[in-house]
């Protein structure tokens, strides 16, 4: 079946055009999510020493895959232009200059992550209780990266030409698989072997390389109006230099941003598996209810991308400040929730230690306000990446964390002796913080000199 593809540059009424292309996303980013939620709901079965590990493990993994979530992101903006400028050849082109790119660092990443698993563990201090099945699930999961960038690939190449329900059902049976594999592999049910941790990082890289092999099946058959073309799998210079200018930004600003995650996660470690686990519920709480302002961040991103493509500068406006809105309110009612009823969000996980319910709910209600503002950045940095200008989303990543959150953190929580009251503090203020300048940055509008069509 053909998938029906929004009148992006042409439909009048752009908040429903905004919302038929975010809300496939927000679910395709919510089960994404899901993979990490699936994996912790079942390993917190095994305590809170086995539950810590995905939560150490995602940070330190998330600092090398953000090379390819820049890069992809870079994809996406050049397909969206060369879509609103309706030209077929060079959004095929881009297409595969995109996937030799992505290819080559998922191998490189993956060779990095395994190697320097353990070094990493010890430097971040990472509790004893936690090392071994932390290492265990890492080195899984870096091994299995090559296989799973195929998805990274096909959901980016086809957001920008605004195909967003293709790449959701693909996720939906990845994430299916996965729900499935996990339970076996970790209790070892039926003829299965116990596996525990190990069995959640094979489960997630069977499930996403299924995903991608999927995707780019589709890609190649070119049944969405996007074809991987042989010839077009040769790099060529000037391309490359295009999606560095673009993917390069973004991938140092978000890897960065990442180490910031990691060193943020030593200090968390500082305080022992308690604070860890409530401290891995937290974000993974808030990430679930941050799916729409990710979903509205690349919907925008891909509007803008095509209107500017196609010249309607108009129409970039009036889709961020749809964007913004719908965020807000969605936020609002979702922090609200966190805030007032952070207890039954520890509960599902850990239902019987109080000392996680305890700095679980103290985390929910000091950082709840902040997370609307947060999302709120996140469409704007969606705007500066469709119109190709990816410096200040880079800026703002990396000053919210190393700037603001993870020296104050250090200060509040051990140097004044907070403890980590200190930590959710400096969550709260980095936030909004750089959630204002985000705003003012973007309302100076130089970004829509960014990428002019003879670049493209």
């Amino acid at each position: 079946m053909k998938t029906k593809i929004p009148d992006i540059t042409g439909g009048k009424n752009i908040p429903i055009i905004l919302l038929r292309l975010s809300v496939p996303i927000m679910f395709g980013f919510l089960f994404q999510t899901f993979y990490n939620i699936i994996d912790a709901f079942f390993l917190g079965k095994l305590g809170r020493a086995v539950f810590s590990a995905p939560t150490i493990a995602f940070n330190v993994i998330f600092v090398l895959i953000a090379f390819g979530i820049g890069f992809s992101t870079a994809g996406t903006t050049l397909i969206a232009q060369a879509k609103g400028m309706n030209n077929q050849e060079k959004v095929d082109f881009y297409l595969g200059q995109i996937t030799v790119t992505i290819f080559i660092l998922s191998i490189v990443i993956s060779i990095i992550g395994v190697i320097f698993t353990n070094p990493i563990l010890v430097l971040l201090k990472t509790p004893s209780d936690a090392f071994i099945y932390t290492s265990r699930y890492m080195k899984i999961i870096f091994a299995g990266i090559p296989f799973m960038f195929g998805m990274m690939l096909f959901q980016a190449s086809l957001q920008g030409i605004g195909d967003t329900i293709t790449p959701l059902w693909v996720q939906g049976i990845a994430v299916g698989l996965n729900v499935i594999l996990d339970p076996l592999l970790i209790f070892g049910i039926g003829h299965f072997p116990k596996m525990g941790v190990s069995g959640a990082a094979i489960a997630t890289v069977i499930s996403r390389s299924i995903g991608s092999f999927i995707g780019i099946y589709i890609l190649i058959r070119g049944k969405k109006d996007i074809k991987l073309r042989m010839k077009y799998l040769i790099p060529e210079r000037k391309a490359l230099k295009l999606i560095f200018d673009i993917g390069l930004p973004t991938s140092i600003g978000q890897s960065i941003a990442a180490l910031g995650f990691t060193a943020l996660q030593g200090i968390v470690n500082y305080f022992g598996s308690a604070v860890v686990a409530a401290f891995g519920i937290g974000n993974r709480i808030v990430s679930l209810f941050n799916m729409p302002a990710i979903g509205f961040s690349k919907g925008v991103t891909t509007m803008v991308g095509q209107n500017l493509g196609a010249g309607k500068t108009k129409r970039v406006w009036k889709s961020v400040k749809a964007g913004v809105i719908m965020i807000g309110i969605f936020l609002v009612v979702g922090m609200t929730l966190t805030f007032f009823y952070g207890n039954s969000f520890v509960h599902f996980f850990i239902p019987n230690d109080p000392v996680v319910t305890k700095w679980g709910v103290m985390l929910f209600k000091i950082i709840s306000p902040s997370v609307v503002f947060f999302g709120i950045l996140m469409v704007i940095n969606g705007a500066f990446q469709g119109a190709g200008d990816t410096r200040p989303p880079m800026i703002l990543n990396i000053v919210r964390l190393w700037a603001i959150r993870v020296p104050m953190a250090y200060l509040l929580a051990i140097t004044f002796h907070f403890g980590p009251v200190g930590i959710w503090f400096s969550m709260f203020l980095s936030n909004i913080i750089v959630s204002i300048w985000g705003i003012f940055w973007f309302k100076k509008g130089n970004w829509r000199t960014k990428l002019s069509s003879d670049r493209i």
